[in-house]
């Protein structure tokens, strides 16, 4: 399996398909995974890629992601919410290391237009924005405020601009410590739509999970570290045909109780071949849930209050 070509944004789920299809029972060498499952309602995940063998492996950028798996914010309980964005704040200030006077300029990448693509753009209008004040009213600030900037640069298709050429000319202008771009991520298990939040060190490809790669947004390409916060908001046709097709095997095997071909169907990864089926002719087909309003609006909150604080 080329795991470059696998449509996922997310460093666990590729850790968790290569040690599958490498029958691999113990860690991949030149990784590092550490998992906190003391709350069993969010369990936190450290995958750190260490050697250019592993990143090359992986088709993943060598560094730190750390994913949160809270399956109960479809719930949208306050309580529970205020959890995860708790061990949010702890995280984003254990990858990103601020100094007290860093500038952070935020981006809220995506198509504000497009609700599965729109959470970039809607975290950036309720983050607290403070470079300007700090400017022109410091005598009103507390004299501990970080400076924060922000902007939602749209998509090529709309600006005719590549969003990694807006940022760069920003960051040679204001000359940002670090950035923090917030994504929307495609996944391979739907169930970690708008349920899972990977926090990353290695920047961010816009489009990448989806196969429609732009330019990168890289400590390389910028200039300065870059902080990837993405969340999943939507999986290929053949993730949920090949989920189907397990849990149908699933079914007969408990009736049957016993049969090898089912147990090696199983076994193996069939989302090349039903991608192959359901996309013929190159199109490809993505899917949100029907309630992806609400979702989006929930976790944008969690976000927003993440940043917030960790500030």
């Amino acid at each position: 399996m080329d795991f470059k070509k696998i449509r996922t944004d997310l460093a666990v789920e590729t850790r968790e398909m290569y040690r599958q299809a490498q029958k691999i029972d113990d860690e991949i060498p030149g990784v590092e995974t550490k998992i906190d499952d003391t709350n069993k309602d969010i369990i936190v995940t450290s995958v750190k890629i260490i050697s250019d063998e592993a990143a090359e492996a992986m088709g993943k950028v060598k560094g730190e992601y750390i994913t949160i798996d809270a399956p109960k914010l479809k719930l949208n309980d306050e309580n529970f919410n205020e959890k995860v964005g708790d061990k949010l704040i702890e995280v984003i200030k254990q990858i990103a290391n601020f100094k007290p006077t860093d500038t952070v300029l935020i981006v809220g990448l995506g198509n504000e237009k497009i609700t599965a693509d729109a959470l970039g753009p809607k975290v950036i209008s309720k983050v607290d924005i403070t470079r300007h004040l700090l400017e022109y009213v410091p005598q009103y600030m507390d004299p501990n405020t970080r400076s924060v900037c922000g902007i939602a640069p749209g998509v090529l298709g709309t600006t005719g601009i590549e969003t990694g050429e807006i940022i760069k000319g920003i960051v040679e202008k204001i000359k940002p410590n670090v950035i923090i771009a917030i994504d929307a991520l495609a996944s391979r298990r739907i169930e970690r739509i708008a349920t899972t939040i990977q926090i990353a060190n290695t920047g961010i490809v816009p489009g990448s999970g989806l196969g429609n790669n732009r330019n990168a947004i890289t400590e390389e390409t910028m200039g300065v570290p870059v902080i990837a916060i993405g969340v999943p908001t939507v999986v290929e046709a053949a993730v949920i045909a090949n989920d189907a097709l397990d849990l149908f095997i699933e079914k007969l095997q408990s009736e049957a109780r016993s049969s090898k071909a089912l147990n090696e169907l199983k076994e193996k990864d069939n989302y090349e071949e039903i991608k192959e089926a359901l996309m013929p002719s190159d199109i490809n087909l993505v899917v949100t849930p029907k309630d992806i309003d609400e979702l989006i609006e929930n976790i944008k909150e969690i976000i927003v209050r993440g940043i917030n604080f960790a500030m």
